[in-house]
């Protein structure tokens, strides 16, 4: 038994806290699969990395309203993706290696990893359980598909993000299970490749989660793009005579839809639920997220966890951020930092994009939140003008007297861009007039149309 001043189990944002400060610490670095964490792997880089060219196929096929005659001669599947995990593989394997090798205290230990107590943990691996112990524990595990109770899934092939990327050929007809931003961005994916894709989504809305005015636009686009089933559930699936991939689906409105290849994207939970945290005594709520205070200190002293383990946002810069409070905090035991969840921004790299941070105008209705409204379409500017956009609009949300701004929502090109001055603004305590009137919005550039939202405000003097 080897024990150690601190064990991270996780090499996602977890694998980014050991440096050189821990100079002298005894470190184990846990992991089961491969190094790097979903984002790398299986999320968020890869994905941009397919949305990039599938905007350059969308685009290619829908420029006539500008009076270009381009159009989409199809996708080489293969290449695109041995390009990007081509690029992505060798930066995992050499996480790896410079975690075996790099610094003269850091062990790293393959495995599996269950708390015995607090402080001890079993890691299994294919050549046995070793077992270590540590004074600090952090616990850094990520998230995991959802798959939902849908009688057959068990008996039929079927991907989720963390398998989809990987596959030889584009699919001639898709159905995606979910309407969230994973549905979103892969049915942009795949039918700009070529793909004819239906959408089977519970709720009345994609994107349910984002302000409604934007969620209804989106829905909007996307019906006009997709088949779109709405307040629609699968009640059966089953594999399609004949194919090594085919489903077909039964819906509980009488129908049935056949596709070469079902993707269920239908959420993730936590990866808190196979790693003894009772044995530990560590504390989960009841959707399985690791419990933690602002500091990322868990109930049980010297336990900490960061990311999708233990919290609700699912986003790479959030996990960041909480590792360098850990690291902060494992280092300054006595001057404490905390993260920061009141400000935080989001994005959905579909066709449109979709970018939001803080209250939306239900939230504020709901919560009794005096708000004033700011919003401006595209095509009231002058880059709206050149793109000929006819859909795609910013909206902002500011206390009536002091200016300051409470929500922000974009929906349309470059959104994820377009929304980081008023991250900035909202982080900084910034009003909406200053913001609006304190600087200069480069004519005729995009961000008029946030500048024009902000100028929008009816606020009061």
């Amino acid at each position: 038994m080897t024990h150690y001043d601190l064990a991270v189990i996780g090499t996602g944002s977890g694998n980014t806290i050991v440096d050189e400060s821990f100079d002298g610490w005894k470190v184990a670095i846990v992991e089961k699969g491969v190094f790097g964490g979903t984002c790398l792997n299986r999320g968020c880089i890869p994905t941009k990395m397919f949305v990039y060219p599938a905007d350059l196929a969308y685009d290619a096929g829908h420029s006539a309203p500008l009076g270009v005659d381009t159009s989409f001669e199809g996708a080489r599947w293969r290449e695109i993706r041995d390009r990007i995990f081509g690029r992505i593989d060798p930066i995992s394997a050499s996480g790896r290696e410079w975690r075996a090798t790099g610094l003269p205290d850091v062990s790293l230990v393959e495995g599996h990893a269950r708390f015995i107590d607090p402080h001890t943990l079993d890691v299994a691996s294919d050549t046995g359980v070793e077992t270590i112990t540590a004074e600090q524990v952090v616990i850094a595990t990520g998230s995991r598909p959802t798959l939902p109770d849908v009688p057959g899934l068990d008996d039929v092939p079927f991907h989720t993000s963390d398998t989809v990327m990987r596959i030889d050929d584009v699919p001639p007809r898709v159905l995606v299970l979910g309407g969230g931003f994973v549905a979103a961005e892969f049915a942009h994916v795949f039918s700009s490749f070529g793909s004819a894709v239906t959408i089977v989504n519970r709720s009345s809305l994609m994107l349910r989660a984002e302000d409604q005015e934007v969620a209804e636009r989106f829905t909007e686009i996307a019906r006009a793009r997709w088949d779109v089933r709405l307040r629609t559930t699968i009640t059966k699936v089953e594999r399609l005579d004949g194919s090594e991939t085919g489903v077909r689906a039964q819906l509980d409105d009488g129908t049935t839809v056949e596709a070469d290849l079902l993707l269920v994207a239908a959420g993730r939970r936590s990866n808190s639920d196979d790693l003894g945290l009772q044995q530990a005594g560590v504390a989960v709520d009841e959707t399985g997220l690791v419990v933690v205070d602002d500091h990322q200190r868990t109930n049980v002293k010297g336990i900490w966890a960061l990311g999708d383990v233990s919290n609700r946002f699912q986003l790479k810069h959030v996990s960041n951020n909480e590792a360098r409070v850990i690291r902060h905090n494992l280092l300054h035991p006595t001057d404490l930092a905390s993260s920061d969840h009141v400000h935080v921004p989001s994005a959905v790299f579909s066709h449109p994009q979709v970018a939001s941070i803080g209250l939306t105008e239900e939230d504020a209705r709901e919560r009794g939140v005096d708000v004033v409204v700011g919003r401006r379409d595209y095509s009231g500017t002058a880059y709206g003008w050149a793109m000929e956009d006819e859909t795609s609009f910013a909206k902002v949300l500011a206390d009536p007297h002091s200016g300051l701004l409470l929500g922000a929502h974009i929906i349309g090109p470059q959104a994820s861009n377009l929304i980081q001055p008023l991250v900035m603004a909202m982080s900084l305590g910034i009003p909406a007039h200053e913001v609006a009137r304190g600087q200069y919005w480069i004519h005729p550039a995009m961000t008029e149309v946030v500048e024009n939202a902000l100028l929008a405000l009816p606020l009061t003097p």
